[in-house]
């Protein structure tokens, strides 16, 4: 089984293991996140962990972990309003569909196999009506055959399920270039943009299979950018696919939906640009920005005044400041923390407050946690951390509990 730049196809770990002695656990009345680890365990799993509102520990909710529905989860999103949580199952080449409950737990509903394979990446706008799906590769290829990759959507019905493919011309998806990894919604709804590594690198593993690069693959990497109709129909942009280094990886767009960050895992670096007001992307002269060694993850916190990139070698997330005027980031005070384990894949910033950072370390088979200071964006450890994980951790997403009063800043409509 390959690993790829983001850990697509991990190797399969059996590993349960409870929360170390030592860590402050939460009751649900202090819980302000519920998050949500996947992990490839003999069969897919999803931890569920109650987010501690005084200290950021992890206490795992009763019941976990949860089937994800099908092998090898290696992506997650939840719905807006904090229901649904969608699964991409990457050995099954499906997306399930799970009900989140009130105490955290999970339900299984309906899962939905994809119409190429490998899907690795997933995003959902933000009026909660469409999911984006990132497959790897397009119908007929594979491994052995390997092709472009496609980008999918579902529409989003009011009960958490998914309707049919919406169809771009005559086909039900969009087509990308090769190897394609990651896949962001700008906060506006109105572009989708995925990365295309258009090469394969071996991370963590041999694999069985090294997928070859096709001749029609383009030498360097690029992002695929698209338009979204009320419907879900895709339009590629003008000046699509935009050149974006070597190996684009983690995409992420700051809240205001004018800048966009993509992570150059084999340049260790970080590709800014601009969004217009079309969603053209236009590459920002003063970059791009160096990162720690092979970044894989990139996220903007709700104040749009932070960034945050997992280095997968480095077994760090690199901290930076962002201009309010032109998106540019500048390295903090700590430029990086150590996320106490090696192998960090996804992050996120809780969305319920916006006080805590996690990650889902890979190799140690950790969950990471850091607190957030929100006068400087610098990091430090939370109690306890790093959690020990179910299995080999490959994602994580998280909805709020209850009401709380982070700041977000409201999109607009590009420059």
């Amino acid at each position: 089984m390959k690993l790829t730049k983001i850990g697509q196809g991990f190797l399969v770990a059996a590993a349960s293991l409870g929360l170390g002695l030592g860590i402050t656990s939460c009751s649900p009345s202090d819980t302000i996140d519920y998050l949500f680890v996947t992990s490839n365990s003999p069969q897919g799993q999803i931890a569920s962990y109650h987010v501690d509102s005084f200290s950021g520990a992890l206490s795992e909710v009763s019941g976990s972990p949860f089937s994800s529905g099908g092998d090898n989860p290696v992506a997650e999103v939840a719905s807006p309003n904090g229901r649904y949580l969608y699964v991409a199952n990457h050995d099954s080449n499906n997306v399930s569909e799970l009900v989140i409950g009130t105490n955290g737990n999970l339900v299984a509903g309906n899962n939905y196999t994809t119409a190429g394979s490998e899907p690795v990446s997933l995003a959902i706008n933000p009026a909660g009506t469409l999911l984006f799906v990132l497959d790897y590769y397009g119908p007929g290829f594979s491994d052995t055959t390997p092709g472009p990759g496609i980008l999918i959507v579902y529409p989003i019905n009011s009960d958490g399920s998914l309707g049919s493919p919406v169809t771009n011309g005559s086909t039900p998806y969009s087509g990308l270039q090769c190897f394609p990894t990651g896949v962001a919604v700008s906060p506006n709804g109105d572009f989708v943009y995925a990365t295309n590594t258009n090469s394969v690198i071996v991370t963590t593993a041999t694999p069985s299979t090294t997928p070859a690069t096709p001749a029609s693959c383009p030498t360097q990497g690029t992002i695929s950018g698209f338009s979204i109709a009320s419907g879900g129909a895709l339009s590629p942009l003008a000046g699509s696919p935009y050149l974006a280094g070597s190996t684009p990886t983690g995409v992420a767009i700051d809240p205001t939906s004018r800048f966009l960050y993509a992570t150059d895992s084999a340049q260790n670096q970080l590709i800014v640009y601009t969004i217009l007001s079309t969603g053209e992307l236009i590459s920002q002269n003063s970059g791009p920005f160096t990162t720690g060694t092979f970044p894989v993850a990139v996220v903007v916190d709700p104040r749009d005044k932070y960034l945050y990139v997992t280095n997968y070698n480095g077994a760090t997330i690199s901290e930076y400041s962002i201009s309010q005027a032109n998106g540019v980031p500048s390295a903090g005070a700590a430029s990086a923390i150590s996320t106490g384990a090696p192998g960090p894949t996804c992050l996120l910033v809780d969305p319920a407050l916006g006080r805590y950072v996690y990650t889902s370390d890979y190799i140690g088979s950790y969950i990471g946690g850091t607190v957030l200071n929100p006068n400087t964006g610098g990091l430090s450890t939370t109690q306890g951390a790093p959690y020990p994980a179910v299995g080999k951790p490959t994602c994580v997403a998280a909805v709020p509990h209850g009401n709380h009063a982070t700041q977000f800043v409201s999109p607009t409509a590009g420059q």
